[in-house]
């Protein structure tokens, strides 16, 4: 599983990063963020591209997210 490191990156930063792992055809990735923002952002990203999004740890500061292709 590839690992998408965006905390402390606002956007359009972390929604960059994220689609260029799935343009390299990345069946499943790990996003960790820290903006809200980005979390709701790359979260619409993932489900356009065809990806199950599932919040694995929805803390104040922190998220992660499991991005699996459908």
């Amino acid at each position: 599983m590839e690992k998408v490191d965006v905390r402390g990156l606002s956007c359009p930063m972390p929604v960059i990063k994220t689609k260029k792992a799935i343009d390299q055809g990345a069946q499943e990735l790990l996003v960790l963020g820290t903006s809200q923002v980005s979390k709701e952002n790359v979260l619409k990203l993932a489900k356009s591209q065809g990806y199950q999004a599932e919040l694995i740890v929805d803390g104040k500061d922190n998220w992660e997210m499991k991005l699996t292709r459908k």
